[in-house]
């Protein structure tokens, strides 16, 4: 897509968030010093750095969504940080529960600092998270606006937990069904993107026939950007992706091929007595023409496509597609990226 909205919108969320993060007071410093590091901010010993801090989807939706309703995408700013710092609190969590020692090629926060320390950073993220939506009523928010984003804001936080249960409960089953993956991604990915888009709307004076569409829309398109990175973590170019096209086998993610395989009738015994054990780099081969035996590919590339198809849909519902409507036409451009990105 252009970049016009990236280049415009990312130093704003990234001053916003860190002022939400930012506090002087020298007994903290090494509190929110972890916070920073999650962030890409600063290195482990809390100097300035610039590491890889994520694609920061969701403000940017957030925002446009804002424009795409008619209102400057600035006045959602406070909603749009709250947003990406809900994401990372799940993130820092998340790299604890699965026992994960890196994250974007860096040590994760609990493997610098210990456990403790990470889960009462990730909780404090969280409810500066949250704090940071009381700054709407600076942008000129109202009350009945502010406590539907609010609502809003908390139901996608309990849709975060239930998937993320979902996704550990997973780890032990050799019988999950694609109905539950589905289920699990919805929560843990496509329902903060959805959110996002829909707060943004609610700030912008959407009406909510407008909202509700463009909250589909990203839920869709959460559901098409997971399976995509499903696909890209198994079939993906390493040399693009920057990891190992054999790190999601080796680490028995039940991702949607696998699921999907897992309830062949052909091949899912012989995937069973694989899964059931630690895999080995010799066993790649085996999963690997186990899952094209079942179409696992084609199956879930198709179930990306689906999804995909339904987003278009629900943003064409949403009314936002005028020519003379720019941030609508950047929804619909982001979303054709993010299906057919490599990476």
């Amino acid at each position: 897509m252009n970049t016009d909205y990236f280049d415009r919108f990312l130093p704003l969320i990234d001053a916003e968030m860190r002022k939400v993060l930012g506090n002087d007071f020298p007994f903290y410093a090494g509190h929110y010093g972890m916070l920073r590091y999650h962030m890409g901010w600063v290195d482990e010993a809390f100097r300035p750095a610039v590491v890889n801090s994520g694609k920061r989807i969701r403000p940017v939706l957030c925002l446009l969504a804002c424009e795409a309703a008619g209102a400057p995408a600035e006045r959602a700013l406070p909603a749009a940080a709250a947003l990406e710092l809900l994401h990372n609190f799940s993130l820092i969590h998340d790299d604890i529960e699965d026992d994960s020692p890196t994250r974007r090629h860096r040590p994760t926060v609990w493997a610098l600092w210990g456990r403790p320390q990470a889960i009462n950073a990730g909780d404090a993220m969280f409810t500066l998270a949250r704090r940071a939506l009381y700054a709407l009523a600076e942008h000129h928010a109202s009350a009945v606006q502010m406590l539907n984003v609010f609502r809003n804001f908390d139901e996608a936080c309990v849709r975060l937990t239930e998937g993320q249960y979902l996704d550990m409960s997973f780890e032990g089953r050799m019988d999950v069904t694609v109905d539950e993956y589905l289920s699990m991604i919805d929560g843990k990915t496509a329902t903060l993107i959805g959110a996002s888009l829909y707060i943004g709307a609610l700030i912008g004076g959407a009406a909510l026939e407008t909202r509700s569409a463009l909250a589909e829309f990203g839920r869709q398109l959460g559901l098409a950007f997971q399976i995509q990175d499903d696909i890209l973590g198994i079939w993906g170019d390493e040399a693009v992706t920057g990891k190992s096209a054999a790190s999601d086998i080796l680490a028995r993610k039940k991702s949607l091929p696998v699921v999907y395989a897992l309830a062949d009738t052909k091949v899912g015994d012989a995937l069973r007595t694989l899964y059931a054990r630690p895999i080995e780099d010799a066993d790649v081969p085996a999963v690997l023409d186990l899952l094209a035996d079942a179409g696992a590919q084609p199956y879930a590339a198709s179930a990306a496509q689906s999804a995909h198809q339904h987003a278009l849909e629900a943003l064409d519902a949403s009314g936002v597609l005028a020519d003379d409507n720019p941030a609508g036409q950047a929804l619909f451009a982001l979303s054709e990226s993010l299906l057919n990105r490599s990476s």
